[in-house]
């Protein structure tokens, strides 16, 4: 049952009802196994950091910075934070120290919690330039302290202070004089463009998020949730939040790039991600079938496709399969298929909530034709996640991202820009007056930024009306429907179109590196290193060629004529993608200028 207690009380009225029953689990890389922290430790670790904060002298509303990657500690004070009604500000782990100086200064915290040496060693040396700043309080005990360092406290001592809650009637006290439009949060956009601007989540929000979604999908206290996207990320803290208020158990990823051992280690039944995760599944899949014999290549390739035919042709539409196509998935469910989830570590799959920039078709019909339920979603930092998803009891269409929650209004301005009102929109921008005002109208509609329609009631997005190339030729180009597009292909591993003011569409591509250079072996083709790999004009014919036969179905003016391969990946050091690892074409186009320049010359 869904427990509709405020965010300040969750945790300690779920104990209540769960006990000794595991609330959160981490992994322990010291011994390699699964740690389970109970709901009742859960609650009294959540009473020791309010107690604490209480201590520390922190204000009710007072914003509290937490930068770390995903760990049990960092939810623990999130929770102890919004028991004294004061607000939680989670910085991205991989932050820079302009990054991260900026949101201190902007937001005048005065205390902030790191989990490990890089978060320390950052925050560490912005002290000077951040003024309010006081303490730093570290998660991870074996962080070593700068020499200098007066003023850090580790986790464990900070939770010292707390210790007998001897501030339990104040806290009691803040927590009964929450008011639903205080804030909860202030989360910083990653910022594709232009400056972060801190979107502000209150009370009220989160009230009506989590029920709203618990109206249209199937959770409950049965589930094991892996958090695999940073808590940081809306997306993954508005679900996390949801998951707890169901009594779900949430199995805590460190380390993201350890997502694939840690799925095997956990089989959980549920996890929020992003379309990138997805296209790696797809990646390895296409490749495994690749190298396999004609038998088992035969066998595998059916099994998708019957796979397909049931889920997405039948299941997802609310029709009941034929009994012979029946039969045979009832087949390949229980080995080829059952097979390819115990491999991923999914075999115990509910639903994956993926969200957070386009979805390949490509891709979503294969998850499905997997026997995994994708549960395509679209929604924003500034409406609490959540506008629309596919709605576990309704017909489902790929290409769409589902219907729109309840007490959410929605309508099209021009460029069929969506706008929503409703209790999920944030009322502001932090301290940016000027940046509000420009994103809601007279009547109170906030304006997106996306394109979109509804067609039988779910409803598609087109393009990032911001993102929208103009050619030289006054042709608009949409660079996303290009690079998701491009992708699935095997070779491919990341794309950047480019086309704005040109003469027409090029692209910067991100190989496969590994699969690029077996099959440079395969042909014969001699290279010493990645950049002479990536400059072959056989291997640019070889990628280039792949392209030409996937963007068929795209007008003459928007495919892409020509193409240069990098022999690095984009990175977040270079400023080249956000934290949600979306690319900043600014920045792309800046770094990258003289590769641009030669495929555009005569």
């Amino acid at each position: 049952m869904l427990n509709n207690s405020p965010l300040s009380t969750l945790i300690h009225e779920q104990a209540k009802v769960y006990g000794e029953k595991t609330a959160l689990s981490y992994r322990d890389y010291a011994t390699a196994t699964w740690k389970n922290i109970s709901w009742n430790e859960f609650s009294q670790k959540v009473s020791l950091v309010s107690n604490a904060l209480i201590a520390s002298g922190v204000a009710e509303q007072e914003n509290i910075a937490v930068f770390t990657q995903n760990k049990p500690e960092g939810v623990c004070v999130d929770f102890g934070t919004y028991g004294i009604r004061a607000v939680s500000i989670p910085f991205y782990a991989t932050s820079s120290e302009a990054q991260i100086q900026y949101m201190i200064n902007d937001a005048s915290v005065r205390f902030i919690f790191v989990g490990e040496q890089y978060q320390y060693d950052t925050a560490f040396r912005v002290l000077k330039m951040c003024p309010t700043l006081e303490r730093l309080i570290i998660f991870d005990p074996t962080v070593v302290k700068n020499p200098q360092d007066r003023i850090s406290l580790y986790f464990d001592e900070f939770l010292k202070l707390g210790e007998g809650l001897p501030h339990a009637e104040e806290v009691a006290r803040r927590s009964a004089a929450i008011q639903p439009d205080d804030l909860v949060n202030i989360l910083y956009t990653s910022g594709t463009t232009g400056v972060s601007k801190g979107v502000t989540l209150t009370y009220r929000m989160y009230a009506a998020a989590i029920p709203a979604n618990d109206k249209v999908m199937d959770l409950s206290d049965k589930d094991v949730i892996m958090c695999f996207l940073p808590f940081t990320h809306v997306f993954e803290r508005a679900w996390s939040y949801w998951c707890l208020s169901r009594g779900c158990q949430l199995a805590i990823n460190l380390r993201p790039q350890d997502i694939l051992m840690t799925l095997r280690e956990v089989h959980p039944t549920c996890m929020a991600a992003v379309p990138r995760f997805w296209e790696k599944v797809y990646s390895g899949v296409q490749e495994k079938i690749a190298e396999s014999s004609n038998m088992q290549r035969k066998l595998m390739l059916d099994a998708l496709d019957v796979g397909k035919r049931y889920n997405v042709d039948y299941k997802m539409r609310g029709l009941e399969p034929p009994l012979p196509l029946k039969l045979r998935y009832k087949v390949y469910e229980k080995t080829i298929i059952a097979l390819l989830k115990k491999t991923l570590g999914l075999e115990n799959a509910n639903f994956f909530p993926t969200a957070g920039s386009f979805i390949p078709p490509a891709i979503e019909e294969f998850v499905h034709s997997c026997g995994i339920k994708m549960t395509a979603g679209y929604g924003m930092t500034e409406t609490t996640a959540t506008v629309s998803c596919d709605w576990h009891h309704s017909p489902v269409s790929i290409g769409s991202v589902g219907r729109v929650l309840e007490g959410i209004e929605i309508k099209f301005g021009e460029q069929n820009e969506i706008l929503l009102r409703g209790d999920t929109i944030t009322k502001q921008y932090y301290r940016k007056a000027e940046i509000t005002a420009q994103s809601y109208d007279e009547e109170g509609w906030f304006h997106t930024g996306d394109s979109g329609y509804i067609k039988d009631g779910e409803l598609y997005l087109t393009d990032r009306i911001k993102d929208l190339f103009k050619t030289s030729n006054g042709k608009y180009i949409s660079p996303q429907a290009l690079e998701s597009k491009f992708v699935v292909d095997r070779y491919i591993d990341e794309v950047a179109i480019i086309a704005d003011e040109r003469k027409f569409v090029s692209a910067l591509v991100i190989p496969d590196y590994t699969l690029l250079e077996q099959w440079a072996r395969n042909n014969s083709i001699a290279f010493d290193n990645r950049e002479e790999l990536c400059a072959n004009p056989i291997i640019n014919e070889m990628v280039m060629g792949r392209i030409e036969t996937l963007q068929q179905e795209f007008a003459h003016y928007e495919q892409v004529k020509r193409i240069t391969l990098l022999p690095q990946p984009f990175s977040m050091e270079r400023g080249e993608l956000t934290n949600t690892l979306k690319i900043k074409r600014s920045a792309i186009a800046k770094n990258y200028q003289a590769q641009i320049d030669k495929m555009y010359e005569e």
